[in-house]
């Protein structure tokens, strides 16, 4: 019987959980398959999923530095991949590929099933406008937020995301705006860390001004990545999140367009949440 390849493709690779993750969900759905790691040279993405389907891959989640350049090399991509610029999700049938975003529902998901907190009518702030915030911002303004700023330490970066964005914005009746970080104003019931400071190392980007009394601080990040950043929330008042439940959201959505079945995500994030204690 031919099993089925799948891989998690990047640079840095080798600490990603989806191998488990997709193992696990395999295993719960009675699917056939094999997810493995492949660790990208920073200039190879092309010809690695190249190498990857000629192996007989049927589909691979990618990871950073690579969605902008996986959706580039799509022969066709989803609504939400088109708008975000960026897939970290690649559907490999019939000698096509075909690009998805699937980090913005697994986010929204993670935040307001899991978290058990509403985005509607919620002041929400995005830090950073590059692929992890292109990736989420649809779906996030899909879920109704009052207001959401995008902030990022170039002005034009945050701005272009918004001007993308301006149409679905006034369509969920969202007030929608960009912020550069030193001009950033206001505070917020929820603030997402989408920038590239936790896996730097580098200080959090905005000041403690930003959070709301009790306000949900979400790291994209998980494990020791994300810790700065709980521990800054932590510090001021907020409640700590980090993206491990993003991660698995994310995944399950990939899942059912690979198999066809949406697998237990919960289930699964409180499985890895254990196995990570």
């Amino acid at each position: 019987m031919t099993i089925d390849l799948y891989c998690v493709m990047g640079n840095p690779v080798q600490h990603s959980r989806s191998p488990w993750i997709h193992s696990r969900f395999a295993e719960l759905t009675g699917q056939c398959l094999q997810y493995g790691k492949r660790l990208v040279p920073l200039n190879g993405f092309a010809n690695a999923l190249h190498a990857f389907i000629d192996d007989g891959g049927k589909g691979c989640s990618v990871t950073v530095p690579f969605k902008f350049d996986a959706a580039k090399l799509a022969t066709h991509c989803s609504e939400r991949a088109k708008l975000a610029q960026a897939s970290n999700t690649l559907h490999i049938k019939d000698g096509q590929i075909f690009a998805d975003n699937t980090d913005g529902v697994g986010l929204v998901n993670d935040i307001q099933r899991n978290a058990g907190l509403a985005l509607q009518g919620r002041e929400v702030l995005v830090i950073g406008a590059g692929g992890a915030a292109s990736g989420v911002l649809a779906p996030l303004l899909q879920a109704g937020p009052a207001k959401l700023t995008v902030a990022n330490r170039t002005l034009s970066k945050a701005a272009n995301l918004v001007a993308r964005h301006a149409e679905l914005a006034l369509h969920n009746k969202s007030e929608l705006r960009a912020s550069d970080l030193q001009g950033l104003t206001g505070n917020f019931d929820i603030v997402i860390n989408a920038s590239a400071s936790s896996v730097s190392g580098a200080g959090v980007p905005v000041a403690a001004s930003t959070l709301k009394p009790g306000a949900l601080a979400y790291d994209m990040m998980y494990g020791d990545a994300a810790q700065g950043f709980l521990t800054w929330a932590h510090e001021h008042g907020a409640v700590g999140r980090d993206g491990l439940g993003m991660l698995v959201e994310q995944a399950a959505q990939a899942f059912q367009i690979w198999r066809g079945v949406l697998p237990p995500a919960q289930q699964v994030l409180a499985e890895l949440r254990a196995l990570m204690r």
